[in-house]
């Protein structure tokens, strides 16, 4: 069942998001090579709950940390540890801040040092298609449009889009309905209503889309092993305008690849 937010729940879930942006924003200063991935969980977490929240997974289902890390063939749900960054890794930080009841959801992908093209270019439509599918994310459509946007855009290049794994809604949990797949057909799928809070997610490989899970349980990487992208925004659907609740404002203006 679709839980449906109210003006005042979605300006908490903002107030969730700002501190998350933040967070990334403090990971994204300390990025570079030589850091260990462990550290950037430890710097988020720490921000967070001195803000007043906590991280969103941590201890959800059993995962571990406060950070997906997923370093280049790895698309999501990747542990932190003493991994140290090295020059053209690509690394996905996908984060959650819950706060005061509700949760907010976030990812972006670094390239650390100086990355191939081809990666690069992959990083840079990976990033144009959640705008794209942004653009969709309006009142009356439905979630095939938002899909078909992200698709459509990224498969001009020749890119597998990860079909397993979807963006989702969430508020007072991390995932609740609808899900938000990255591909589909416009005008399919539930309707984009008044106070739909959603995460959009793309989930983009430079090879194959298929995927296989690592010993872990939790890590999810690409078949071929070559590289994939992940971006994520929350946004908020209201008749009189789409609101993007999350900001990669602090990564952009910290990040120094």
């Amino acid at each position: 069942m679709v839980k449906y937010k109210t003006r005042d729940e979605v300006e908490i879930i903002k107030e969730s998001a700002l501190i998350l942006g933040k967070a990334h924003g403090e990971v994204a200063k300390i990025i570079k090579p030589g850091v260990k991935t462990i550290e950037l969980d430890k710097l988020a977490e720490e921000y967070i709950r001195d803000h007043g929240g906590s991280p969103s997974f941590k201890n959800f289902n059993g995962f571990p940390s406060s950070l997906c890390i997923s370093l280049n063939e790895n698309v999501v749900h990747g542990f932190p540890g003493e991994y140290e960054l090295k020059d053209g890794d690509i690394i996905s930080v996908d984060c959650g801040v819950f706060y005061k009841g509700f949760h907010s959801d976030s990812a972006y992908t670094y390239p650390i040092g100086k990355v191939s093209s081809e990666v690069d270019q992959l990083l840079k439509a990976t990033k144009e298609s959640l705008y794209k599918g942004i653009e969709k994310a309006i009142y009356g459509n439905r979630i095939g449009d938002i899909a078909f946007a992200i698709q459509n855009h990224v498969e001009q290049y020749g890119y597998g889009i990860v079909r397993e794994l979807v963006g989702h809604g969430l508020g007072k949990d991390l995932h609740e309905s609808p899900e938000v797949p990255n591909y589909g057909k416009r005008g399919k799928g539930p309707l984009l209503k008044e106070g739909l809070v959603i995460a959009i997610e793309p989930m983009i490989n430079l090879g194959t889309r298929s995927v296989v899970q690592e010993a872990d349980g939790w890590t999810i990487r690409t078949a071929d092993r070559r590289p994939s992208a992940h971006f994520e925004h929350t946004v908020a659907i209201f008749k009189e305008g789409t609101e993007v609740l999350t900001t990669h404002k602090y990564i952009e203006e910290n990040f120094i690849s």
